[in-house]
């Protein structure tokens, strides 16, 4: 094998509710994760002399990269050395709540597992993957799953929106670690269930029952981040919700035309996607 290319998703949070701190600090969520498949960081594996980590993005190139971190998990469990290049093309935002590095990392996960013909079993995987982010573990099929605990026990789901989602990001970056500050746990009142019993959704029938905790606190720092979700919405959205802790806000259209007609009522600046996969 000299080269493999590998696709690393986005991914957005249809729902997302933060029902208790955990003693570990950690705090127990429930969320259904949506994997957006045409919009995708770009990861490539060459075996070579030494460890070279480059990017089209100067901003991942340092020590505390997920790839990074990944490639010395393996080689820690391996108990040799991978000397391979890694080469990431950064296509989706950092830090907008679209799981961007999160999916980096499984993709080095998977990718190093590959080229060097580890045959680390998939369980093992998920492990490595959840002492890289509570996240990460979804990456590793990027299939649509319900989340809970930390977001890394997944059920996987056939419920897949075909639907055209417009994705939008203002450059706003919200710190997780605060972003988690300020939410107070409570219990959802949303069945996260039905994701799996229920493939035939009817998802702008969800929209006054799916929240995101976080939009509460975000929304009234950054006035900005509300607007878009009402723009989205005044476009004729769906459906529409921020995802992660943002500053990403989504909308769900029906059909191509409305969604491109809402792409065009954005500024030239803000990160703008149509996702149709």
């Amino acid at each position: 094998m000299k080269t493999l290319l590998l696709n690393a998703p986005a991914k957005i949070n249809i729902g997302l509710n933060i029902v208790e701190k955990r003693l570990d600090g950690f705090h127990n969520l429930e969320t259904f994760f949506h994997p957006i498949y045409d919009l995708h960081d770009k990861l490539s594996f060459e075996k070579s002399e030494n460890f070279i980590f480059d990017s089209n993005n100067n901003l991942v190139k340092d020590e505390d990269n997920l790839i990074v971190k990944a490639h010395t998990l393996i080689e820690k469990l391996v108990r040799r050395k991978l000397t391979v290049k890694i080469n990431l093309e950064k296509n989706i935002p950092m830090g907008a709540g679209l799981g961007g590095g999160s999916s980096d990392a499984a993709a080095a996960i998977i990718g190093l597992n590959k080229i060097f013909d580890l045959k680390i079993p998939l369980k093992k995987l998920y492990e490595l993957a959840l002492e890289l982010g509570s996240d990460v573990p979804f990456f590793i099929t990027s299939k649509p799953a319900i989340g809970f605990s930390r977001g890394e026990v997944l059920t996987e789901s056939d419920f897949y929106i075909n639907l055209p989602i417009l994705i939008i990001n203002p450059g706003i970056h919200i710190s997780t670690r605060e972003a988690f500050s300020f939410i107070k746990p409570k219990k959802s009142n949303f069945d996260y269930n039905l994701f799996t019993r229920d493939k035939s959704i009817i998802i702008e029938e969800l929209k006054d029952s799916l929240k995101n905790d976080f939009e509460e606190y975000v929304f009234e720092k950054y006035p900005e981040i509300k607007n878009i979700k009402d723009k989205l919405y005044n476009c004729g959205a769906l459906f529409s919700l921020m995802s992660g802790t943002g500053s990403t806000v989504y909308g769900i259209f029906s059909d191509v035309t409305l969604a491109k007609a809402a792409y065009n009522k954005f500024p030239k600046k803000y990160f703008k996607f149509i996702s149709t996969e």
